[in-house]
C-alpha cells in the first residue's frame, strides 16, 4: 500500500511539473511571436539609453544644494542604466499578465482549470513564464553596457541576472494582480500605465536622493512628500540593488534591495493566487 501510494504521489507530481512546463514555455513561445513586445523591448531601452542618457548627461555632475556639492562619481549614463533595465523588466512583466484576460476571454483559462492541474501550478506557471520573458528583456539592455561605459564582469552579471528574475517574478505577480481585477484590455493598459510610471519615476531611477545630505536636511532640499515617496516605494531599493550590483553605487544598504524584492514577490504571488482562487 505504501509503494502504491508513493507511486501515485509520484504520478501526481509529475502531472504538475509537465503542466507547470507547458504552461511556461507557451508563455515564452507566446511572447517571442509577438514582433511588437520585441521591439519595444530593443527600442525602450535605446531612446532611454542613448537619448535620454546623453542628453541630460551634462547637467548631472557639479550641482551645488547650498554648502554641499551634489557630485555623484559616475555619468548620468552609468547612472540611470541600471534603472533602464528595471523600465524594461517592469514593462514587460506587468503586461505579460495581460495574457490572464486573454485566456480568460476565449475560454483557454477555463479548460485549464477543470484539468487536473491546481491552480497553484496554473498561475505558477504564468508568472515563470513571464518571469522568464522580463529578465531576456532585461538582458538586452545589458548588451548596451559598453555605450553606457558600465564595466561588467561575469560574478556583476550573474548577480544581477538573479536580481531582474527576483524583480520580474514580483512584477509579472503584480500585473496578474491587476488582470485578476480588470475584465478588459483597455481598461488594463491604462490601469497598468497608472500604476507603472508613478512606481518608476518615484522610484529615484532618474534623480538620486544627494548623498551629501543627511535624511533630515534631504526632506528640506527636496519636497517630504516626494522623499516619503521614494522612501517607502519598493522600486526604488530594486533600482538600487541593480545600481549598486552593476556600478558599485548604493544609496541605501545592500541587504534592502534583495529583502525587499523578495518580500514584494512573496506578497503580490500570495495575492494573486487569492484572487487566482477566488475567481
Amino acid at each position: 500500500m505504501n509503494g502504491a501510494g508513493a507511486r501515485q504521489r509520484r504520478s501526481a507530481l509529475m502531472v504538475q511539473l509537465g503542466g507547470l512546463y507547458g504552461l511556461w514555455l507557451r508563455e515564452v513561445k507566446r511572447a517571442f511571436r509577438d514582433r511588437g513586445q520585441l521591439i519595444g523591448g530593443v527600442s525602450r531601452p535605446i531612446l532611454w539609453v542613448l537619448i535620454l542618457g546623453i542628453g541630460l548627461n551634462p547637467y548631472f555632475r557639479g550641482e551645488v544644494y547650498g554648502a554641499a556639492t551634489f557630485v555623484v562619481p559616475f555619468t548620468y549614463l552609468q547612472f540611470i542604466f541600471p534603472a533602464v533595465i528595471a523600465l524594461n523588466i517592469m514593462f514587460t512583466s506587468v503586461q505579460s499578465a495581460v495574457s490572464v484576460i486573454w485566456d480568460r476571454e476565449f475560454g483557454f483559462l477555463r479548460e485549464v482549470l477543470v484539468s487536473p492541474l491546481s491552480r497553484t501550478t496554473v498561475l505558477l506557471g504564468k508568472v515563470l513564464g513571464g518571469t522568464t520573458v522580463a529578465v531576456l528583456h532585461g538582458c538586452l539592455v545589458l548588451i548596451l553596457a559598453r555605450f553606457a561605459d558600465v564595466p561588467l564582469t561575469l560574478p556583476d552579471v550573474l548577480k544581477a541576472v538573479g536580481l531582474m528574475a527576483l524583480l520580474a517574478f514580483a512584477l509579472t505577480s503584480l500585473g496578474v494582480v491587476i488582470a485578476n481585477r480588470i475584465r478588459s484590455f483597455e481598461g488594463f493598459g491604462i490601469f497598468s500605465n497608472a500604476v507603472i510610471l508613478p512606481l518608476y519615476f518615484t522610484s529615484s531611477s532618474i534623480f538620486p536622493l544627494d548623498p551629501a545630505l543627511t535624511r533630515a536636511q534631504t526632506r528640506i532640499v527636496y519636497p517630504e512628500w516626494l522623499v516619503t515617496l521614494v522612501e517607502y516605494n519598493p522600486l526604488t531599493y530594486a533600482v538600487d540593488a541593480l545600481r549598486g550590483t552593476l556600478i558599485d553605487y548604493y544609496q541605501f544598504a545592500p541587504w534592502m534591495g534583495i529583502a525587499v524584492m523578495a518580500g514584494a514577490a512573496v506578497v503580490l504571488f500570495g495575492i494573486a493566487l487569492y484572487d487566482f482562487h477566488r475567481t
